[in-house]
């Protein structure tokens, strides 16, 4: 017959420790409770728990006043955070929106800038046009009769037709002008000429 061997299990380390602990909770216990020691502290227990509320509300405890005064600046100061963080926002969206009106203002002007170039292109093609056209009416012109016209002109103003004209049909209208006219329309278009070649 064989004989069945129980398994031995390992000691541990661990458990050893535990067995030392609980031993010695034991012993101490024994001493106390033999002592009267047991008795007193059993009593101041009791009393203890008799003196404690059976509900206490945490918002109820009662803190230091330098803890209060802290936590008095630690709400301001939260406040006043979220205000200024509050503003920011303000000023960062009121930002954006005059950054949106500045670009469109931007484009506005781009494009009434171009009209204007346009505008004034146009105007100076056709003001460009009329002077074209009113020179070769004078220049078609008898000279006697242009001549008296120009008589009548402003010197400055004359000379810039004659300046314009073929000079076959210049010379014919300044022949038919005034000595005195046709000398100050000389000395204005030489004048002109004078400061193009000194520039």
């Amino acid at each position: 017959m064989k004989k069945y061997k129980m398994p031995v299990r390992k000691w541990s380390s661990d458990r050893g420790a535990l067995l030392i602990i609980a031993v010695m909770f034991g012993l101490s216990a024994l001493t106390r409770l033999g002592g009267g020691v047991g008795q007193a502290i059993a009593k101041e227990v009791a009393e203890l728990a008799a003196e404690v509320p059976s509900e206490i509300d945490p918002l109820q405890c009662e803190t230091s006043e330098s803890i209060t005064k802290i936590l008095a600046v630690l709400r301001v100061r939260d406040a006043d955070l979220n205000d200024r963080q509050r503003q920011l926002e303000e000023r960062e969206v009121s930002l954006s929106l005059a950054r949106d009106q500045i670009q469109k203002n931007l484009i506005a002007l781009t494009l009434a800038e171009e009209k204007l170039a346009a505008t004034i292109a146009t105007s100076e093609t056709a003001a460009e046009s009329d002077l074209a056209r009113l020179t070769a009416v004078y220049e078609n012109m008898k000279p006697n009769d242009a001549a008296t016209l120009f008589e009548e002109m402003n010197p400055n103003f004359a000379a810039g037709f004659v300046g314009r004209m073929r000079p076959d049909a210049a010379a014919q209208i300044m022949a038919g002008l005034a000595p005195k006219t046709a000398y100050s329309i000389s000395v204005i278009l030489a004048g002109r000429n004078a400061n193009i070649a000194t520039e």
